[in-house]
């Protein structure tokens, strides 16, 4: 890895907060990547004979699924916290009952019934732990830099589906597939302990930036009032009272979001609207190649599984690739980057599909990973640039509980699917259609709607670039990262990198 490579990430490790978490991070990602092997490895362990097929189905949804149940029945709770406060709880819940699994085990009491059910309550706060991270993002740096810290928190986790599962397969077969969903419970509890520990420095960075911003804004009224009033004594009060309407707002952000807050602020900005739209339907018709590749490999191509673990294999090495490149994207138009991902994705599919020999298709799924990975950060800043700090948490929690739908029942649909089909005609028809959604998106997104030209852009501060009108939460104000780059004189003195509440 060259420095160059890095350059855009050295803001987001130069963060002290963020460099603090990103130990718990790593560590908590790879007690995922472990998961992904050991949680259907033990629902096949605890299963009834004839019935493993179904419990293991139930157990892999149990792991994902209830975080949009959770979304919409903690919303009123959850929605106004910060993002290190529901990122810490999400990984408690889950240190918490993850580890419940071993414990029962170890009593005696584990049956697949109480396993799947403690999946359940492991995964309740998931989409709201994966909002408090990027809020996180939002609250610590500025906006130049959201893209390359979203895609530093996934290069983890695309990093440990290439080590996690092979490495979960040594230790079930030295020590059993509950022991491995140990080490991932004490993964959480690691992360769990290094948000609680940051929480103080997130609030008094963030009391740094409020007080710095109310200063500033002070500064650049004071001449203009003086200039009206022509009266110290008038002056002074004008300045007081602007100072003490700046408090207010500060010490009275939004009160009591409902339910389904978030859900409500999406619908009423089209452009979120329209790209939680695209990334359900990205995604949902990428869910049925995980019911049609194997069954590609193994009837269509007479291969063994080493063939369908080699596509795999090469799937996570593109992945992790495109995720370090992320960084480098700033600067390009957010919403042309994402079709863009969309049209190359459905284009490195066509081989598969086209029944394309295996020297052929497996670098063309590698180049698939590689597209595939730039998508979820891309997409993830352009909600932080769309939301307020104060709405993004509720925002991100409710975008989750729709996506997080989208690959299952995607799935779901790729067993009849095949069925009816057969295995190479329907990954075809998937790379078709996903081929087609990218190019569709690619001509709404050349004819953008009012104010989408305030949320393109993903480089260094400059006279446009501003956030969108929805970018005014309370706390997002310009702070000790927020300086415009040392070559941009012209922003350091015109445009601030936020737009504060009420500007227009």
């Amino acid at each position: 890895m060259t420095p160059a490579m890095l350059l855009p990430y050295r803001p987001v490790l130069g963060q002290p907060v963020l460099r603090r978490l990103l130990p718990g991070l790593a560590t908590s990602a790879l007690g995922d990547g472990l998961a992904l092997v050991a949680v259907t490895w033990l629902a096949l362990q605890l299963a009834p004979d004839g019935q493993r097929g179904t419990w293991t189905a139930f157990a892999v949804a149990a792991y994902t699924l209830p975080g949009a149940a959770g979304t919409l029945l903690l919303g009123r709770w959850l929605g106004a916290r910060s993002g290190a406060q529901l990122a810490g709880w999400d990984a408690t819940v889950r240190a918490a009952a993850l580890g419940a699994i071993p414990v029962a085990h170890l009593a005696g009491v584990l049956d697949v019934g109480l396993y799947v059910a403690l999946l359940a309550v492991s995964s309740l706060l998931h989409p709201w732990g994966s909002a408090g991270r990027f809020t996180l993002v939002a609250e610590l740096l500025p906006q130049r830099h959201h893209l390359a810290a979203n895609a530093l928190l996934g290069v983890f986790g695309q990093a440990a589906t290439i080590v996690g599962p092979p490495l979960a397969g040594l230790l079930i077969a030295w020590a059993g597939a509950v022991w491995v969903i140990a080490v991932d419970a004490a993964s959480f509890a690691v992360l769990a302990v290094s948000y609680r520990l940051v929480v103080p420095a997130v609030r008094r960075e963030g009391a740094a930036r409020r007080e710095g911003a109310v200063r500033r804004e002070g500064a650049h009224r004071e001449p203009a009032v003086r200039h009206q009033a022509g009266d110290q004594h008038e002056d002074g009060e004008r300045k007081g009272g602007d100072q003490h309407e700046d408090g207010d707002r500060h010490e009275n952000p939004t009160a009591g979001p409902s339910r389904t807050s978030g859900f409500r602020i999406i619908g009423r900005d089209r452009s979120l609207l329209g790209l939680l739209a695209l990334t359900f339907a990205f995604f949902f018709l990428f869910g049925p190649f995980y019911v049609a590749m194997p069954v590609h490999v193994t009837d269509d191509l007479h291969a063994s599984a080493g063939t369908l673990a080699a596509y795999y294999t090469a799937f996570g090495v593109g992945s992790l690739l495109g995720g370090l490149l992320t960084g480098h994207l700033r600067g390009r138009p957010l919403r042309t980057t994402l079709t863009g991902i969309v049209v190359l994705f459905g284009a490195a599919l066509m081989p598969l599909g086209l029944g394309a020999p295996v020297v052929l298709s497996l670098p063309a799924f590698a180049l698939a990973g590689l597209v595939w990975a730039p998508y979820q950060p891309t997409a993830t800043a352009l909600f932080q640039r769309r939301s307020g700090t104060v709405d993004l948490p509720r925002v991100l929690a409710a975008n989750g509980a729709v996506t997080v739908l989208a690959v299952p029942l995607g799935t779901m649909l790729g067993g009849p699917a095949t069925a009816a089909f057969g295995a190479r005609p329907t990954l075809l028809t998937c790379a078709v259609t996903i081929l087609a959604l990218g190019l569709v998106a690619a001509v709404s997104a050349a004819r953008p709607g009012p104010g989408a030209h305030n949320t393109e852009q993903t480089g260094p501060a400059g006279p446009h670039d501003r956030p969108g009108p929805q970018t005014t939460g309370p706390h997002d104000r310009p702070g000790p990262h927020d300086q415009p780059e040392p070559h941009d004189r012209s922003a350091r003195v015109k445009v601030p990198d936020r737009v504060r509440p009420g500007a227009s």
